[in-house]
């Protein structure tokens, strides 16, 4: 596939690879320096052929590594990262969940490279163009295959002492797919594809850069009387916790 990416080169690159890394690079250049972030989202998760979960509302983007996830509808829930801990807090259950951020799985909370942790040169083993149903005009979609998790493996027969929190493992994790604008590098919108139909994925409109978010809209406290629950103990890394709580809010 040879494609023009406008921006970038002017003229069509030699070879995928080459248009791939254009648009990866075209996509970190946008928000390279970009502060702090603010947009609103439609997220939808999906298990196999159940019925999706769609909730939407506004995030927001600090560096280093600070994002909050303001959910509105159906229902009213936080998602706070501060840069160590990551929180959950859904005020109808009276309950808070944290779980300690570790460096090495940092990127799998979707959006790190938009707050200064990552860039998908390091991340991706392989990046290359694909292309997706319904891509509006003048988009392009960028598949990433992460670092070590590029080979699938078959899922696991559940078991009867299957736990619904557990996750599948490191192998079974699948791809990345990002939709960016062409001409400018705006991201449109992120899915997270695991093994036995396992997808996340983050639709993002009326993107904001360089708005004043001060530290205080990063950082949790828990109302009077809310429960703290340590998500560590059955997950073990941000990801996990993002994974365990959507698969129980769903189940």
């Amino acid at each position: 596939m040879g494609c023009v990416l406008p921006g970038v080169s002017g003229r069509p690159a030699k070879d995928p690879a080459d248009s791939a890394k254009a648009l990866a690079q075209l996509l970190e250049e946008h928000y390279r320096h970009a502060q702090t972030l603010r947009a609103v989202f439609l997220e939808r998760y999906s298990t196999g052929p159940r019925e999706a979960v769609v909730e939407s509302g506004t995030v927001y983007f600090r560096r280093p590594g600070r994002m909050r996830w303001e959910y509105e509808a159906p229902e009213k829930k936080l998602f706070l990262a501060d840069g160590k801990i990551v929180w959950f807090y859904v005020p109808a259950d009276h309950t808070a969940t944290k779980a300690p951020i570790k460096e090495s799985s940092d990127w799998r909370t979707p959006l790190a490279l938009l707050t200064g942790k990552a860039n998908l040169s390091r991340l991706c083993s392989h990046m290359g163009l694909t292309v997706q149903k319904g891509t509006p005009a003048g988009h392009a979609v960028l598949r990433c295959l992460p670092k070590g998790e590029n080979e699938v493996k078959p899922p696991a027969e559940p078991s009867a002492s299957h736990d619904s929190t557990q996750l599948p493992a490191a192998g079974d994790f699948v791809e990345v797919l990002l939709e960016v604008d062409a001409s400018s590098g705006e991201l449109a919108s992120v899915r997270i594809r695991q093994a036995g139909g396992i997808e996340l994925e983050y639709r993002f409109g009326d993107w904001q850069q360089g708005l004043p978010l001060p530290d205080e809209m990063f950082r949790f406290r828990p109302p009077t009387g809310v429960a703290i629950v340590d998500g560590s103990a059955f997950t073990g890394t941000a990801r996990g916790l993002i994974f365990s709580w959507r698969r129980n809010r769903v189940d």
